[in-house]
This record gives structure tokens, sequence and C-alpha cells, in this order.
């Protein structure tokens, strides 16, 4: 069954929160990464910068934040970005 993701806006117009519903990062910790080679070590992310557009990721708890580039659109990037997790999670 795959992974039930839902995007919500959030007040930056270049960032939105992916909600997974499970944990992508353990207790309290949170993972940042800035390019797609400090992202190749993990699988999560390295799918996520495989997305054309994507240009940061946050991660905590159980939600993934993206940053995307000024010149990508949330109504194109958003569906890729649900399945790239969808694909990653199972």
């Amino acid at each position: 069954m795959a992974a039930d993701v839902r995007f919500q806006p959030t007040p930056n117009p270049n960032a939105g929160k992916f909600s997974v519903g499970r944990a992508v990062v353990e207790g309290k910790a949170s993972r940042s990464w800035y390019s797609a080679a400090q992202a190749a070590s993990d699988p999560l992310a390295a799918e996520l910068f495989a997305v054309d557009g994507v240009a940061s990721l946050f991660m905590v708890e159980d939600f993934v934040t993206v940053t995307k580039r000024p010149d990508a659109q949330w109504p194109q990037l958003a569906p890729r970005v649900i399945a790239a997790l969808q694909r990653a999670l199972g």
C-alpha cells in the first residue's frame, strides 16, 4: 500500500510541506540537504532530488519540507514529489 502523502502550502511560497503519515526521521532529530550531492547517501532524499525543481529538503518526524527552485510551479511539482515519496516509502 502506498504511503498516504498530503501536500500543504506554507507561508513561504517556495516551500511546501509533505506529510507522510509515518516517521521519516526517528525521534526529535531533523535532517536537511541543499544539493543532490549532499543527499546521495540517503535513499529518500536522493529520490526527491531526482525530481526536477527540488532545491532543498528538510525532514523531521513525519513530514518533509521541499523548497522548490523559483522557476518551478507547485501544481506541476507537488504531484511529482508525492509520487517520489510514495515510491521511496512504499
